[in-house]
């Protein structure tokens, strides 16, 4: 069975969404095509790990993985997470209807649960462009990619998670993020500020002057 699911690759500020391919054939072995670094093909530990200590199953059939465009490299464990999707739903484990519709992007850990990724709002804002209807990613950075509107944000924090929503057994609420709030709470947030500064004091009274303006 041939199924597809969609990451995104980042490079600087934009981003390129990606197209996981996995079909399940007669064999043993599993391969992954497409450019993919030395991280995505450590995946298939990482995935088979996990699947295995969340009581999902890897198939043990010729399992191909197709990364495209092919040929755009593809770096990173952030794709962890859309590989693993694709594979379970050729094997029957998840449902397929809804999966087009998505970005899924997460790394994987051991027993199942998510690490962070970078790039949130870059791959946020992509898949706000070319019309998915949401953006499933770990815990972490659900409120960056949040802040990106009229795109449904869903932070999971294990790859079950993800199953049981696509299964329907699971409803996840999605991540809202008030930017105009946002943005006036962050007004007066500072990483540092004059009373971490010893000496030079004509230096920061002529920057208070500067800063408070001319009020005569």
């Amino acid at each position: 069975m041939l199924v597809k699911t969609f990451g995104s690759a980042v490079y600087g500020i934009e981003a390129t969404t990606i197209t996981v391919e996995v079909n399940i054939a007669a064999g043993t072995k599993f391969f992954i095509v497409g450019l993919p670094d030395n991280a995505i093909k450590e995946s298939y530990y990482r995935i088979e790990s996990a699947l295995k200590n969340c009581n999902y199953r890897m198939p043990r059939q010729q399992v191909v993985v197709n990364m495209a465009p092919a040929d755009i490299r593809k770096e990173g464990s952030a794709y962890d997470l859309t590989i693993a999707t694709a594979v379970m739903a050729a094997s029957g484990q998840v449902e397929v209807e809804e999966l087009d519709k998505y970005i899924i992007m997460g790394e994987l850990s051991l027993d199942g649960t998510l690490q962070p990724i970078k790039g949130a709002l870059p791959i946020a804002i992509q898949a706000r462009k070319e019309g998915f209807k949401g953006f499933i990613l770990p815990k972490q950075n659900a409120r960056e990619a949040a802040i990106v509107n009229d795109l449904t944000v869903y932070g999971v924090e294990s790859i079950k998670q993800l199953v049981d929503f696509f299964n329907g057994d699971l409803k996840l609420e999605p991540e809202i993020v008030n930017t105009r709030d946002e943005f006036y709470n962050s007004l007066s947030n500072y990483d540092s500020d004059f009373s971490e500064v010893k000496g030079q004091e004509n230096i920061k009274r002529a920057l208070e002057i500067a800063a408070a303006g001319d009020t005569m």
